[in-house]
């Protein structure tokens, strides 16, 4: 396989597992990683990555935990000699998608996502609190299996019509999957209308709130001041958008994608079709999981896809 010409794919929050990324910290580039990871941090990267299930759950610790196990595996990938020719991330991982590609550098990478993630708990906190407080009024996003993406927006535009509200397309995944995000009140109205819609399962995913959705519209007060702090370069190689699904073409279009990143629903699908148009030998999922393996091959792309997460993954990788 040519190094140098694969695509990374860096996955998002759901993909989180407790102890990722420590067996790559052989790496002496890792290391550093996580040396700035947790001077940004104020906690260890260590003990944040070795967090138990439940805390990893919540967004503000899920998100740098994930990044960082992201751009691990990308550091001992670089170690084994690998360079991108192009990168993309699913929802939060588009920000190691953005380190990739050179538009940040990893420490504002840490300082932004430290920033989105206290914000969007933040705003999480707030959907439930104002639903009744509870665990089970908890806002979040559910996968629809079995359905086409074009069946489940028509779906929730009519019922939207029909007055249940705090309902939206959040991820389009793949031709068998769209993922929603909204309230806990209407999720669990959803997932009895999307069965009897011939929906073959509806999913609860772990998450703490219903991302890429209007409802987060409430995080930006809070995270905007960080990102306008940060300076976004012109990319260095080629990146995608969750948000436009094509190429970001500069600094200023990254940063300003970045704001809409949080309310807008992640067009995954269009992603992998530009990723697959540009011509690599193969796709990394560089980082936690196989989620992002899973859904290109849904896409009927005949490039392949590695897992890259892992030493024992990447080591196998070069045997290919």
């Amino acid at each position: 396989m040519n190094k140098n010409n694969v695509v990374y794919l860096f996955p998002g929050q759901g993909a989180q597992f407790s102890g990722m990324a420590m067996d790559l910290l052989a790496s002496d580039s890792v290391k550093k990683l996580f040396d700035t990871a947790s001077e940004i941090f104020g906690k260890d990267a260590k003990d944040l990555l070795n967090s138990d299930a439940d805390t990893l759950k919540r967004t503000d610790v899920s998100q740098p935990a994930i990044t960082v196990a992201n751009l691990a595996a990308a550091a001992f990938l670089g170690d084994q000699g690998y360079s991108p020719k192009a990168c993309a991330g699913f929802s939060l991982g588009e920000y190691a998608a953005l380190v990739c590609s050179g538009i940040i550098n990893a420490a504002d990478c840490f300082k932004l996502i430290k920033a989105r993630g206290d914000a969007m708990q933040k705003a999480a906190d707030k959907i439930r609190e104002a639903a009744g407080g509870d665990a089970a009024a908890a806002p979040g996003m559910a996968a629809i299996v079995g359905l086409a993406p074009e069946q489940v927006e028509e779906l929730i535009k009519k019922w939207s019509d029909e007055g249940l509200k705090d309902l939206y397309a959040a991820n389009i995944n793949s031709p068998k999957q769209l993922v929603v995000s909204g309230t806990a009140a209407a999720l669990t109205e959803a997932e009895a209308r999307f069965k009897e819609a011939g929906a073959k399962r509806v999913i609860r995913l772990q998450v703490a709130g219903p991302f890429h959705s209007p409802l987060m519209s409430c995080a930006l007060d809070d995270f905007v001041p960080a990102l306008e702090s940060v300076s976004f370069k012109d990319p260095s190689i080629t990146i995608f958008s969750n948000v436009t699904g094509k190429k970001i073409s500069s600094g200023a279009e990254a940063k300003k994608l970045a704001v809409q990143h949080i309310t807008c629903p992640v067009r995954w699908v269009d992603e992998e079709a530009s990723a697959a148009a540009i011509g690599a030998e193969a796709c990394l999922e560089v980082g936690p999981g196989k989620v992002l393996q899973g859904l290109w091959k849904d896409s009927g792309s005949e490039i392949p896809v590695f897992a890259a997460g892992t030493a024992e993954d990447i080591n196998k990788i070069g045997s290919v």
